[in-house]
């Protein structure tokens, strides 16, 4: 009995050192994290091992591998998305290279393509091309803790009609370049440059930004165009992409009487001030929507508005406004202001909206 009671002690006392060893491991073994990207508490974190889609919100998710020495690495800041259809002009901003000192008031566009801050990523600092964006990294390099804003802008090429492909490719030009954009705050962090960036995304209207150019030069034939950055130097809070319309003068509606697009002269003298604005205003275009009450069939509705909206068109065309200024919808019995069930309802909805963008 006491000699299987020595083998059980002597035992016990060889497993003890491996248990010490095992318990030792688990304490300095590295902690896994899940975080989204874009999140509030993502972290600087190297070593990433995989990524995938979450299953349900088909964000993109990182598993990566974080030291616990490094759980004290300063949290990036969020990028923020900015959703809907800008117009803006290319003329409204001066060319980065213009900028030579700090300018609070300026906005500067780079012709830039975002996606190649993802290959930059992973060059040596001293193997990086950053092209036209040069004047950009100096400018951060040289005035210590700047802030800045910089804007992704992306455009859908006029030619593509169809809705459902549109939108396909408003997702994915925002999911590029929201990652785009982190692979440049990861290099700013790598370089430990202590300025303050915000991050957005931004859809412009390619018609609008080009303006007469559009017309006048070769247009890109892909279906989604990196037009390239925005960027500000400021401290305050900005809006890097306001509307060309901010204070623009507003018009009434112009009415038509039930089945007919014939345009009233009591409405000539406002033609001729909405002429005579844009003459004025060179920097503004006019958006014309047609609207009908709810008498007759879909189809011919749809067509009578257009019709309306068509013809305030070439009214101000005869009185001098130049055919790309003019952009034209047309919305049927759609977005009534009036009730179709009455009379003075009917007439309230055959009308054109005038808005000055």
């Amino acid at each position: 009995m006491k000699k299987h009671t020595l083998i059980i002690v002597l035992a016990a006392l060889m497993l003890i050192p491996t248990a010490n060893v095992q318990a030792q491991y688990r304490k300095k073994k590295p902690t896994t994290e899940i975080v989204k990207e874009g999140a509030n508490k993502r972290m600087w974190l190297g070593n990433k091992t995989d990524t995938s889609w979450h299953p349900t919100t088909g964000g993109l998710y990182e598993q990566v591998t974080m030291p616990e020495t490094s759980k004290k690495s300063k949290k990036a800041e969020p990028i923020i998305d900015v959703n809907g259809k800008h117009k803006v002009r290319e003329s409204a901003y001066d060319t980065v290279w213009k900028f030579t000192a700090f300018d609070g008031k300026t906005f500067y566009y780079v012709d830039y393509n975002y996606n190649n801050f993802r290959p930059l990523k992973w060059q040596r600092d001293k193997d990086r091309n950053w092209g036209n964006f040069d004047p950009v990294m100096d400018y951060l390099t040289s005035a210590a803790r700047i802030p800045m804003h910089i804007c992704a802008i992306f455009a859908i090429n006029p030619s593509v009609t169809d809705q459902d492909r549109r939108d396909e490719l408003i997702a994915e030009a925002q999911m590029e370049a929201l990652i785009s954009l982190d692979y440049f705050r990861d290099i700013l962090i790598e370089k430990q440059m202590k300025n303050k960036v915000s991050y957005k995304v931004a859809e412009i209207d390619w018609r609008y930004w080009k303006d007469e150019a559009y017309y006048t030069e070769e247009q890109p034939t892909n279906e989604l165009i990196r037009v390239g950055l925005i960027v500000d130097f400021s401290s305050k809070k900005v809006d890097l992409l306001p509307s060309a319309a901010q204070n623009a003068k507003s018009f009434p509606e112009i009415k038509f009487f039930p089945n007919d697009a014939t345009i009233q002269e009591s409405y000539i003298p406002e033609l001729d001030e909405i002429a005579a604005y844009m003459k004025q205003e060179k920097g503004l275009e006019v958006l014309l929507t047609g609207y009908c009450d709810n008498v007759g069939t879909e189809t011919y509705n749809t067509g009578l508005s257009r019709q309306r909206a068509v013809e305030i068109k070439k009214a101000l065309m005869l009185r001098g406004v130049e055919e790309h200024r003019i952009e034209v919808l047309y919305k049927g019995e759609d977005d009534p202001v009036g009730d179709n069930n009455t009379y003075s309802g009917r007439l309230a909805n055959n009308r054109v909206t005038v808005v000055m963008q």
